[in-house]
């Protein structure tokens, strides 16, 4: 086995497989799209070749496609910033509770992220109804009836709302990656940091994140790949509106080419969508790499 692993040929053969499977599954779409988006087409008939108009009105003239960049940026604002920590320190607690109680609360908190994307965003059109839906009803029955409003449909709430299913669904994602996470930090650091003086709030700091930063690194990419490809959620609940004010880069792409049929505008958002996502992956991974203490331990 040492033998046959160690020649060069075996080895190569071996690869050809993987290598021809990602070329067809990801380097050919992704080579059609960039040819397309050079194209006016409608998905069916001749297609005629106007340069970069695509991409000139894209990035000049499209205010829609801003507004959808920015609710997605804004997405990733919301799941970095304020799902991470509040999952972290919830899988913080968790850790600590005796393994029955721990178990079931993790149960619990993962249901969602078991749960299809269509049952998910049912459940909360429902909830969120005006007519029957159980919020409003909730705010009725507790003196708050005024307040009762369309919280889907309201330029004031549907973002938010729409925001808000999301998180709710990759909670328990995050929290599950946390608890993961803090499992495997060796209790031998944690008692000589204990002994050395050191508090709660040190512990943490100096010594459990740090030596998390792999797991958050990789949370942070889940999310920000996540941001850029949600679409689903946001289809069946809004459809991008009011107006567009919950558009999102993915749903308007794939409007763009299915439901007005402008195929080559649709592949220019999807070149750009590609390049935000390798971007903002790279650009994490840097940061990541800047601050992990591996690459510290090698610098010194």
């Amino acid at each position: 086995m040492k033998n046959l692993f160690s020649d060069k040929k075996t080895i190569a053969i071996l690869t050809i497989p993987s290598i021809a499977i990602i070329g067809f599954a990801i380097l050919a779409p992704l080579v059609v799209s960039f040819y397309f988006s050079f194209m006016e087409w409608a998905g069916f008939g001749a297609a005629s070749f106007v340069g970069l108009e695509n991409y000139r009105q894209l990035l000049l003239h499209d205010a829609t496609f801003y507004r959808s960049l920015f609710n997605t940026f804004l997405l990733m604002v919301v799941t970095i910033f304020l799902q991470n920590p509040f999952a972290f320190i919830v899988a913080a607690i968790l850790t600590k509770l005796k393994d029955s109680l721990s178990r079931t609360l993790r149960t619990i908190y993962f249901i969602p992220a078991t749960l299809s994307l269509v049952v998910v965003t049912k459940l909360w059109t429902n909830i969120f109804n005006p007519s029957y839906g159980f919020l409003n009803k909730l705010l009725q029955n507790v003196g708050f009836g005024t307040v009762s409003i369309a919280w889907l449909s309201d330029p004031r709430t549907a973002l938010g709302s729409v925001i808000w299913i999301m998180v709710w669904q990759g909670f328990g994602w995050a929290l599950l990656f946390y608890f993961s996470g803090l499992m495997t930090v060796p209790k031998e650091l944690e008692e000589a940091a204990t002994v050395d003086g050191a508090n709660k709030f040190q512990l943490y700091t100096k010594i459990i994140l740090p030596y998390m930063i792999p797991v958050i690194q990789s949370v942070i990419v889940i999310d920000v790949i996540s941001s850029l490809k949600q679409m689903e959620m946001v289809y069946l609940s809004t459809e991008g509106g009011p107006g567009d004010l919950t558009q999102f880069i993915a749903v308007y792409l794939y409007q763009k080419a299915f439901r007005y049929s402008e195929y080559g505008y649709g592949n220019a958002i999807s070149v750009i969508f590609v390049i935000l996502a390798v971007v903002l992956t790279v650009l994490i991974q840097r940061l990541f790499a800047e601050r992990s203490p591996l690459s510290r331990r090698k610098s010194l």
